[in-house]
């Protein structure tokens, strides 16, 4: 075998346990900057409607030219983050499989159980009050 096929050989030592850990951790870190990003989104998607609703009502405020603008971007803004959700927790899911399985399965040093970690159901959470926000614009946009 020569040098440059035995630098990508994976073996079991403490050495590379820790650095799997590594890897697991950046992993976790990345979805929980994606999870506050779209949080953000949502929550920011959702403040632009409830303002702009608002604005109207109170004295001395002129009307608006294009009055449905706000509540568009609001839902775009919280459509965008319930779908930088999806696709993050996607990815993370397949990254976490791909790092359990295959050659790095010796060095992960866990079983065949099933992926336990609380970003990722606080992400499915998420999702779900974004899709229950997304809903209740658009509802009241009809």
């Amino acid at each position: 075998m020569t040098d440059d096929r035995r630098r990508f050989e994976v073996r079991a030592t403490a050495e590379s346990h820790f650095s799997w850990l590594r890897t697991r951790l950046s992993l976790e870190r990345t979805l929980m900057s994606w999870v506050r990003t779209g949080v953000a989104l949502i929550g920011f998607g959702f403040t632009i409607v409830q303002f702009f609703e608002r604005l109207p009502k109170m004295s001395g405020v002129a009307p608006a030219i294009l009055p449905e603008a706000p509540r568009y971007l609001g839902l775009a803004l919280i459509g965008a983050g319930v779908l930088a959700l999806i696709v993050s927790g996607q990815q993370y899911r397949w990254m976490l499989g791909y790092l359990r399985t295959g050659d790095f399965e010796p060095i992960a040093g866990v079983s065949r159980s099933p992926i336990q970690t609380p970003i990722y159901l606080i992400t499915i959470v998420i999702i779900l009050i974004g899709l229950f926000a997304f809903g209740a614009v658009l509802i009241r946009a009809v």
